[in-house]
């Protein structure tokens, strides 16, 4: 069964790992392998800290499993529109429902503020591209960082 709670700082360090390993493991052959380091694991510290994006991390059995995060739209700058900044769940635990429980969980706290979000995912991730699409959101038609991202949309 999967528990969600709102995210603190101590959980940065797990936070990190989930983070760096499903990105190595989803995608890391399309925009690079990354590395955990003590300076991620402060950045995210730092993010999960306070501010504009409101963090929660799901547990299975006690265990932190996943995180996801929402807030303002940054990318455009639109007071109107919500993000959905970051949605990761340790690969071990993929496709048993963690992701989609994360996701529910997104959705509404973004309804909460906004109408429409947006979400940045890699391009040519066909992964991705499958759960943003059966979970509700559709292509926009608009890429940033050289066409290596693309975004995906929903009414909330």
């Amino acid at each position: 069964m999967v528990e969600l709670r709102k995210a603190v700082v101590d959980d940065a360090a797990v936070v990190a790992r989930i983070y760096i390993e499903s990105w190595n493991e989803g995608f890391g052959h399309l925009l690079g392998i990354r590395e955990l380091t003590s300076e991620r694991v402060d950045r995210w510290g730092q993010d999960l800290a306070g501010g504009a994006v409101d963090w929660t991390v799901a547990e299975v059995r006690g265990v932190v499993v996943g995180v996801v995060g929402v807030g303002p739209s940054r990318d455009p700058v639109d007071p109107m529109l919500g993000e959905l900044d970051t949605i990761a769940v340790d690969p071990a635990h993929w496709r048993v429902g963690v992701g989609r429980c994360l996701m529910a969980h997104a959705l509404g706290v973004l309804r909460r503020s906004w109408a429409r979000a947006i979400v940045w995912t890699p391009a040519s991730y066909e992964p991705g591209d499958a759960f943003y699409r059966a979970t509700g959101w559709v292509p926009l038609d608009r890429s940033r960082r050289d066409g290596t991202e693309v975004a995906f949309g929903r009414c909330l």
